[in-house]
């Protein structure tokens, strides 16, 4: 039987309150400083059995503006900005260095919640991204070392190939180098908090960076 997308678009509900919780949101309670209620959140999403809550959306442009989107890891957040990484040669490698410049959003349907981030991304220093690769699994160093990242690939035949010899070459070099990786970091010009509400009263906490260093906090219409 074929599927009917738009029926099966219409059955579906959002944040089913046999699974998901809708916490509140005070902003006057909120911190002035979106690290620490956003350290607080992925936390919150942790305990609260959100699979995955270190996946997040980022969005980058290519040199023409031509706007991209893909599924990353979180590798860290601090001062400094929020760390994610991929090779130098990949698709996403290549937009950051025509346009320094990207989104991110985390999305908790557990809890009702989106953290949205855009603002300037730097490359972090080459001894940060090897200690960063190297602190990950023997799989991750597999595919780092497979490399060619969004390059045309032949046959599935080839990245088996390519993929066995990597594993190998992880599994007996766990420090091998791999050059083209690359840590970035997104230092924020502005971070959004967005908190479910049943009635659809949703609260839109938005910090923007100031000229002093500091942070403007403001509500958005839902």
């Amino acid at each position: 039987m074929e599927t009917d997308l738009h029926e099966l678009l219409r059955s579906l509900r959002v944040w089913d309150p046999a699974v998901t919780e809708l916490p509140p949101l005070d902003p006057a309670g909120a911190p002035g400083d979106p690290l620490e209620l956003f350290t607080r959140w992925f936390a919150e999403a942790v305990a609260a059995g959100e699979r995955e809550p270190h996946t997040v959306s980022l969005a980058t442009a290519d040199a023409e503006g031509l706007p991209d989107a893909r599924i990353v890891m979180l590798h860290g957040a601090d001062a400094d900005g929020w760390a994610f990484a991929t090779h130098a040669d990949s698709r996403k490698g290549r937009h950051l260095a025509a346009r320094p410049y990207a989104a991110l959003v985390f999305y908790w349907p557990v809890l009702g919640r989106q953290v949205r981030l855009r603002g300037p991304v730097a490359v972090a220093p080459a001894d940060q991204a090897r200690a960063d690769l190297h602190a990950r699994s023997t799989g991750a160093l597999a595919a780092a070392l497979t490399g060619r990242q969004s390059a045309e690939l032949d046959s599935p035949e080839e990245l088996a190939r390519a993929s066995q010899a990597a594993w190998e070459r992880a599994e007996r070099e766990p420090d091998a180098p791999v050059a083209s990786w690359t840590l970035y970091r997104l230092r924020p010009a502005e971070v959004e908090f967005f908190q479910g509400e049943a009635r659809r009263r949703h609260v839109r906490l938005a910090y923007r960076r100031t000229a002093e260093e500091g942070w403007d906090r403001r509500l958005l219409w839902p």
